[in-house]
């Protein structure tokens, strides 16, 4: 243990020394909490401390596996970037919005949580902002939904147990493809999400089209599922 964070060049900062430490480890392979501390040698609380904080810097995100990787903003410093999926919101998001007049979301899974990734909002009218770097719960909404239907067992339980949808809802999720909700996460909106998978077929993202219930209907998914669909079909394909 402790074997990269000892080899390392050391500045005599100590907080610095050990978030590099962490960005070192997870930029060699993806590492969970334990592979963080095992590479760092450092304590469970300080490395869990520091890779969140480098999580909301974006330097380090987390993959759908849970385990931190090296983030859109350390490509984006020095001039690229270093999301595939990031690159393709980009090109499909203002196209949906477009289309479809709403507001568009991509959000990822992070544990029992889900993220706002990428947005993109109409110009004008009544919107149903959600700004990137959100943290919403995956208990209620449509984008909840998609993630949780496609996530490994042990999460889905977890989720089950607060959500205000249940094992019957995940199983029609899976069998069309794609997720509604009406006045669930927050009153008056409705929204409809589909999976973003990638080139392997896993599920990595949920990509959703939400605004009022009184602009979109109780059954968005009728409106708005096949575009949906299709703009998810256009994320995949640019992974």
């Amino acid at each position: 243990m402790g074997q990269h964070n000892s080899e390392a060049q050391q500045s005599g900062i100590g907080v610095l020394d050990k978030a590099i430490a962490v960005l070192q480890a997870a930029a060699q392979q993806p590492c969970g909490l334990a592979e963080l501390c095992a590479e760092t040698g450092l304590p469970r609380a300080t490395a869990h401390r520091l890779a969140v904080g480098l999580e909301v810097h974006r330097l380090l995100r987390r993959g759908p596996d849970g385990r931190w990787r090296p983030g859109a903003a350390l490509a984006e410093l020095s001039g690229g970037t270093a999301d595939p999926l990031l690159d393709a919101t980009a090109v499909v998001l203002p196209k949906l919005r477009d289309m479809t007049g709403e507001s568009v979301q991509v959000y990822r899974r992070d544990g029992v949580q889900r993220v706002c990734v990428a947005s993109a909002e109409p110009p004008s009218g009544l919107r149903d902002t959600v700004p990137v770097g959100s943290r919403l719960p995956m208990t209620a909404g449509s984008g909840a939904k998609v993630l949780t239907a496609w996530a490994d067992a042990h999460t889905q339980q977890a989720i089950l147990a607060e959500a205000v949808f249940g094992e019957r809802t995940l199983l029609e999720v899976r069998r069309r493809g794609w997720a509604q909700s009406v006045a669930e996460r927050e009153p008056g909106v409705a929204s409809v999400s589909a999976p973003v998978r990638d080139s392997s077929g896993a599920v990595v993202a949920a990509v959703s089209v939400s605004g009022p219930v009184d602009r979109i209907g109780r059954k968005p998914g009728a409106r708005w599922a096949s575009d949906l669909l299709d703009a998810a079909e256009s994320l995949q394909e640019r992974l």
